[in-house]
């Protein structure tokens, strides 16, 4: 992982398959444009894109100056450094064209910003082109997400990468975690024994969380319709914040240790029967609304989506952790669209403190001890606690203690991709996915999505601007427990 005194990445030339796509140019190039403002890769560091449309270097160049921001000066040093090849990711020409441009290149890292079905051609073409070979430096292949569609897939696509390329090789990315909030989570917890001492079922009540986003499903539409709220989040995103909660502390920060230990807390996590998935599990879809001062279509009529369809928006979720750590604390996950507010964050609730300590004082109705780590926005941590009213009697009042990142660092206008990228460079999987982890989610889920395979459970409508449908309330209520306010 990057650190303050990290070296620079070495030469390298990045190969980004989809370089025309959305998501290199809102999130990779400004990472990459970052990344040279700090110095952490230099001007040998060659970028080659790969793309259908028929353009030369100097129109790439073109079309990405416009997402150099925040880092002009980064841009302008990294500008020069990219060219393009047009090709067709299917056509064996192109990997003859790419191995001609790569034949001195010495190590190479090759991007997968491109849709899913892709990502098994294209490493068996550069196997075929044999690209992936590491004679004279690295081959490193970088996938997005979504990995599989479901525990078959993924497991087919695992099977068919590894058979072609090593394990060391292959970089599954999860962005959730270059924020510096999530992989905070390991230091707030290893760093500090006040709090480590604490994070365990014999103080912590249960576990909450949630990534509420305010966006519809926009121009995605005919990407989400096929794969809704629980593929998209949940077996990656929300996972990996559960694991990284859950996990054990490792013996020391190294790629292998780190992902073993969060490793088992996935497969630690029980199964649902299938009568579980109907109660604690809920699925929801969003209607008409407004979300702030913007009025919100319903999702049945948003474009490129079939109105017809069974697809969530809204998924949340009861879970328990089969460990010593966590017997008996249920870990609540919810993520949906058109929500309230922009919202991702951890709450560890804790124990009420003994009644009998205050049974001369008024005590109902204050709230319990609460760590809220929030991810995005406003990235930080803050701790709710009781503090004694001043005066004669024995009386509390709920507090707050508050840590923002933004008040203490200048973290500057960061896409989430640069330790990612920066890890990919110098070979740090640390914060990338296993394939053991990978099945282990999709196993969690996919007894979920046989049950809704066989047409149970049709999503839940809930008002666009609202915090998601009443069912997820009541699945909590049930527990005699209520969901933290998304922030508002």
């Amino acid at each position: 992982m990057m650190t303050g005194n990290s070296d620079k990445a070495p030469a390298a030339t990045l190969v980004i398959f989809g370089v025309t796509g959305d998501l290199t140019r809102r999130l990779l190039v400004p990472a990459l444009a970052n990344l040279r403002r700090e110095n952490r890769i230099g001007d040998d560091l060659r970028i080659l894109g790969i793309g259908y449309e028929a353009m030369d270097d100097a129109a790439l160049r073109a079309r990405l100056d416009t997402f150099t921001d925040p880092s002009p000066s980064g841009w302008s040093k990294l500008r020069n450094r990219i060219t393009y090849l047009k090709g067709d990711f299917d056509d064996p020409a192109t990997y003859r064209a790419l191995g001609q441009q790569l034949a001195y290149a010495g190590n190479a890292a090759f991007y997968l910003a491109t849709p899913p079905e892709f990502f098994g051609p294209i490493v068996e073409r550069l196997s075929v082109a044999d690209l992936l070979k590491e004679d004279v430096g690295f081959r490193r292949v970088l996938i997005e997400k979504p990995f599989g569609h479901d525990l078959a897939s993924a497991r087919t696509l695992n099977d068919r990468l590894l058979k072609l390329i090593g394990e060391s090789q292959i970089y599954r990315i999860d962005h959730y975690l270059g924020k510096e909030t999530v992989r905070n989570i390991l230091v707030a917890r290893f760093a500090n024994p006040m709090i480590e001492a604490v994070w365990n079922h014999r103080y912590i009540d249960h576990v909450q969380i949630t990534a509420a986003e305010t966006v519809g499903v926009g121009r995605r539409g005919k990407f989400y319709d096929a794969t809704g709220a629980l593929r998209d989040m949940v077996p990656n995103h929300l996972f990996q914040l559960l694991a990284m909660v859950g996990m054990e502390p490792p013996n020391s920060f190294a790629a292998a240790a780190v992902q073993t230990e969060k490793t088992k807390v996935i497969e630690a996590t029980r199964k649902f029967l299938p009568e579980q998935v109907t109660t604690d599990v809920v699925r929801g879809r969003y209607g008409a609304g407004r979300v702030g001062d913007e009025p919100r279509s319903a999702y049945s009529d948003e474009p490129d989506v079939d109105p017809d369809s069974d697809t969530e928006t809204f998924v949340a979720m009861k879970l328990l952790l089969d460990t010593w750590r966590w017997s008996g604390v249920p870990f609540y996950l919810r993520t949906g669209k058109a929500l309230a507010r922009r919202d991702t964050e951890i709450v560890l609730q804790f124990k009420p403190v003994p009644c009998a300590l205050f049974r001369h004082s008024d005590m109902n109705g204050l709230p319990p001890n609460r760590l809220i780590i929030q991810i995005q926005p406003d990235e930080g941590i803050s701790f709710d606690f009781l503090a004694k009213l001043p005066g004669p009697a024995i009386a509390a009042a709920p507090v707050t203690m508050d840590f923002r990142y933004a008040d203490r660092f200048e973290l500057g206008k960061l896409t989430g991709y640069e330790t990612l990228l920066y890890d990919l460079l110098i070979g740090d999987q640390t914060l990338f996915q296993r394939a053991d982890a990978i099945e282990a989610s999709w196993a969690v889920v996919q007894p979920i999505l046989d049950v809704w395979g066989s047409g149970e459970g049709r999503p839940q409508c809930y008002a666009a601007g609202s915090d998601g449908p009443d069912e997820a309330n009541a699945m909590l209520a049930r527990d005699g427990r209520a969901w933290h306010p998304i922030a508002r």
